[in-house]
């Protein structure tokens, strides 16, 4: 699946990267109800959606699903993006692409969570968020059982039954500015920040020109040194040199 070319009628390896002033200057456009301006910016970002969606594949659902649901996603992004904001588009529309793919998947779940069940698991979560504001720490599941007056196996079903459900994207807090997630209070060995850094990282390289990209690729993935490269490219390890630099600034920038 990783190496498909087409979904869903598109041709994957040729899709489009814009730079992020071409994004802020299309969304303008579309605040003035340019819609063709907004084709563009779909098409524009369908390689965003696919690096998002290969973050999934290994759920074993279908990828022209995933795909589409992603795209749904991105256009939600689109309609509520505020170019006001000091964010970056990749860095809004990534959350709301994997919120909308992770609906997807929560509601095709064959594995169905009563309603009963949720009140209670939601219940116990807000007997636990008190007891620690009263305690200083986490409370046990003996504890939070015994101020709900349930059996401690109860409690524990119903925890454990809403595990999958719950979405790292949903909100914690929202001042009115950028909204913290539940994911920024959750650490783990590859974040989900780890996404949005290595989308931006791959979609600032697409920027690059083919000579930049081949400098890289030889100095960082194969190892070579500048004079390896120079001699391999057929120009001064000066100019190397110059061109790294340049190309590494200009990705630092970007992302």
């Amino acid at each position: 699946m990783l190496n498909k070319v087409e979904i869903c009628g598109v041709n994957t390896s040729k899709l489009i990267v814009l730079k992020e002033s071409e994004k802020l200057e299309l969304l303008e456009k579309i605040k003035r109800g340019d819609s063709e301006a907004r084709n563009q910016l779909v098409s524009g970002n369908l390689r965003l959606v696919l690096s998002v969606v290969q973050k999934f594949t290994n759920r074993g659902e279908n990828l022209d699903d995933l795909f589409q649901v992603g795209c749904i996603g991105l256009i939600k992004s689109i309609d509520n993006f505020d170019t006001g904001l000091n964010v970056r588009f990749s860095t809004y529309a990534v959350p709301m692409i994997i919120g909308e793919i992770r609906r997807y998947l929560r509601d095709n779940n064959s594995i169905r969570v009563s309603r009963s069940l949720r009140d209670l698991a939601y219940k116990a979560m807000q007997v636990k968020e008190r007891l620690t504001g009263e305690t200083g720490r986490d409370p046990t599941i003996e504890e939070i059982a015994r101020e709900m007056e349930m059996p401690k196996e109860d409690v524990v079903l119903a925890l454990e039954a809403i595990v999958e459900p719950v979405s790292l994207y949903e909100p914690a807090y929202n001042d009115g500015g950028d909204a913290i997630f539940v994911m920024d209070q959750v650490g783990d060995k590859q974040s989900d920040k780890d996404w949005l850094d290595e989308i931006s990282l791959k979609e600032a390289i697409e920027n690059l020109s083919d000579r930049e990209k081949k400098i890289l690729s030889l100095r960082f993935f194969v190892g070579k040194t500048q004079m390896e490269v120079a001699q391999e490219i057929g120009i001064s390890q000066a100019q190397v040199s110059r061109l790294e630099k340049s190309a590494l600034t200009r990705i630092k920038k970007q992302i």
